[in-house]
């Protein structure tokens, strides 16, 4: 009898080996070792619960009788976690209940009370693989002591019989799965990376995640980045049309909680779920089940992706896998389309600029050859469009090359250059320009935009003030020369103590004659230096004195204004190799310009250092700043800034002092703060001793 016994166990456990060894689906192999158990041991229903490597239920399933069911997971993951199952995971031995009601490690639920269904017997084993447990074997008789130790003994047989198999099974069924999502995130990838353009982008996400999630409704939202809000821009599906368009508040609802977690959750039944809001319902959508997944571009979320009622009626364990990676491919392709759209208007906007341009414009490649021209530079020139593509840029213009460079090389970093130049129009005149010549890109290409503006009208005013200036210089050189002697001869014939009225008179008139005297001077100066001569009357001074006489001619002004104006340069700064009356107007000038500009009980500080064989200069006051656009251009003839006060003068006086320091080789520059104050700089080159 023993030896029948053990041939008749070695017989099953091998059918069980061969039944389950012939298949690689987790769900047929589950069934099979199901149904070997109950109908080699007994009971009336049975089931199995696989795990993974956590120890957490994946799969399940169980018979009634010779009936499977399918949808019983989250019924034995309770099990798994407070039953007998649970016991039996956590001690990984097997367990023999002869009576249910007397025992605690059965799970009762409310259909399972004593007095419905009475007490039962049940056997619960682990199915072991390389010492890793992979699943819990659950057998339950309708009767009490239905089962033996001789039942356990021969269901632990079965169970490691069929523990491999599991295993296998349950790799396999993940192999498939990951096959398949990583099918479905390839094929999404090069749908979705075709295209550019955003609408078509957001169709085609919309269609892959339909496609993969086998589900009737998917909607994509993007957040708005003034709001908060997220708008849904794509739908597709059964009555999708119905959500485009629909707005959700910042925060507000499931999609909301998505873009706040920055992670997606599935809800299988909608109506139960606490998640499921009413900002979440769509009309014309009955909502059984929904998946939601973040959309995000560089690890920002920039939007929402919603899978809505799973055509199988449940998603995939997968399904969320899917998704955010769905959602990730989607929200680089998104931002990219967005880049892509945004710099396509950009162009069109240029392209509109650039033909409605009031003035000539043309685009030519590094070596010179115009490419483009624009309605204005076809008038202008008299060319056609076509024989301007023929030509090159210095046929339509004399190029500075000296400040362009002969191959343009000086424009490579970027920066723009400016000069004035003469466009020869095809009848043989020519048209004073100013020339602004830049690198830029155009339809995708880097070239050089070449934007001219008429000055010639311009040109022939500052003609008319240069022989202007010239005749009243001229004219008034040699009577005021006259009167500024006669001054001096009737100041020494008055006896000041005896005639103070007529001294005072005499000194406000030889105060106001100097003041012409250095306005002609500087208008000499601006000619012949612009004309190229060279300073010739330099000379050792030193800078303490130059800058006190300075400072005590213009002193008078500034007290009459209440304001105050201070020199740090002390004895110790070095002398200055410099024509002394013409720097002299450079400090007067600066000087007065500060104590114009600056409030009643403002104040001016002038201070010099060393550096290198050069003494820099500064004259800073506290008044109300240069405005920017200002800054570029005071420095220019006939610019005068603008106080708080109508400007008079001519406006040559920055223009004279820029000459005149950079024609004893130096530089000026200005430094300002709106509402702070104004610091004018300057070098002069140290005596060689």
């Amino acid at each position: 009898m023993e030896e029948d016994r053990t041939r008749a166990l070695l017989e099953l456990l091998y059918h069980v080996s061969r039944e389950v060894a012939t298949a690689l689906d987790l769900r047929t192999v589950l069934q099979r070792v199901l149904f070997e158990a109950t109908q080699n041991i007994g009971g009336q229903r049975g089931s199995i619960v696989v795990l993974d490597d956590n120890g957490k239920p994946i799969d399940s399933t169980i018979v009634y009788g010779k009936t499977f069911h399918q949808d019983t997971t989250q019924q034995l993951r309770d099990i798994v976690e407070r039953g007998l199952a649970g016991w039996v995971v956590r001690n990984r031995k097997p367990a023999l209940i002869l009576d249910t009601s007397q025992d605690a490690r059965w799970l009762r639920r409310p259909d399972d009370a004593d007095e419905r269904t009475g007490p039962k017997s049940a056997l619960c084993v682990p199915l072991l693989a390389r010492e890793k447990l992979v699943g819990v074997l659950t057998l339950v008789h309708p009767q009490a002591n239905a089962f033996g130790p001789e039942h356990l003994e021969l269901m632990q047989a079965i169970a490691d019989q069929a523990g491999i198999a599991v295993l296998n099974a349950r790799l396999y069924t993940e192999s498939q799965r990951q096959a398949r999502v990583m099918t479905a995130l390839a094929e999404g990838a090069a749908a979705i990376n075709t295209s550019l353009r955003l609408d078509e982008v957001l169709q085609r996400i919309l269609n892959q995640s339909m496609q993969a999630l086998q589900v009737e409704t998917v909607v994509l939202g993007l957040i708005e980045p003034a709001t908060g809000d997220l708008v849904f821009r794509a739908t597709t599906g059964q009555n999708a049309g119905n959500a485009l368009g629909r707005r959700i508040p910042a925060g507000k609802g499931l999609a909301g909680q998505v873009v706040s977690a920055g992670h997606g959750v599935v809800v299988p039944v909608a109506s139960r779920d606490s998640r499921f809001k009413n900002e979440d319902r769509f009309g014309g959508i009955e909502t059984h089940a929904i998946a939601a997944a973040p959309i995000k571009a560089q690890g920002q979320v920039i939007g929402v992706l919603e899978a809505i009622n799973p055509v199988s009626g449940r998603f995939d364990p997968d399904a969320l896998l899917v998704m955010n990676g769905i959602g990730s491919m989607a929200g680089t392709n998104i931002q990219n389309a967005q880049l892509f759209e945004k710099l396509e208007a950009a162009h069109q906007r240029y392209r509109e600029l650039f033909e409605t341009s009031i003035d000539p414009i043309f685009i030519t490649d590094w070596d010179g050859n115009i490419l483009e021209a624009n309605r204005k530079a076809a008038t202008v020139s008299m060319y056609l469009d076509e024989e301007l593509r023929k030509m090159n840029i210095d046929q339509v213009h004399e190029v500075d090359f000296g400040k362009t460079g002969e191959k343009f090389e000086h424009l490579s970093e970027y920066q723009p250059c400016m000069y004035t130049s003469l466009l020869h129009k095809k009848d043989g005149h020519i048209v004073h320009m100013q020339v602004n010549v830049r690198p830029v890109n155009f339809e995708d290409a880097d070239v050089l935009q070449w934007t001219l503006h008429d000055i010639s009208e311009r040109k022939a005013l500052d003609d008319l003030r240069n022989d202007l200036i010239a005749m009243v210089y001229h004219d008034l050189r040699s009577p005021l020369a006259n009167i500024i002697s006669s001054l001096d001869i009737l100041s020494g014939l008055v006896n000041a103590k005896d005639n103070e009225t007529v001294q005072s008179i005499l000194s406000v008139a030889s105060n106001s004659t100097t003041r012409i005297e250095r306005l002609v001077n500087s208008l000499l100066d601006i000619n012949r230096l612009e004309s190229g001569q060279k300073i010739v009357n330099q000379n050792v001074v030193h800078l303490d004195e130059l800058v006190s006489e300075a400072v005590k001619e213009v002193l008078p002004l500034a007290q009459s204004r209440n304001q105050q104006v201070t020199s740090y340069v002390g004895n110790d700064q070095p002398p200055i190799w410099v024509d002394k009356d013409m720097i002299l107007r450079v400090f007067l000038n600066l000087l007065e310009n500060a104590t114009k500009f600056i409030p009643a009980g403002g104040i001016v500080f002038v201070d010099a250092i060393q550096e290198n064989g050069w003494v820099t200069v500064s004259i800073e006051d506290n008044g109300p700043g240069i405005p920017i656009l200002d800054r570029e251009r005071i420095f220019d003839k006939f610019t005068r800034l603008r106080g708080t006060h109508k400007p008079g003068g001519l406006g040559i006086g920055l223009a004279f002092c820029k000459i005149a320091v950079e024609g004893h080789g130096g530089k000026i520059w200005v430094e300002s703060q709106n509402n702070v104050g104004t610091t004018f700089y300057f070098t002069l080159p140290v005596a060689k001793t």
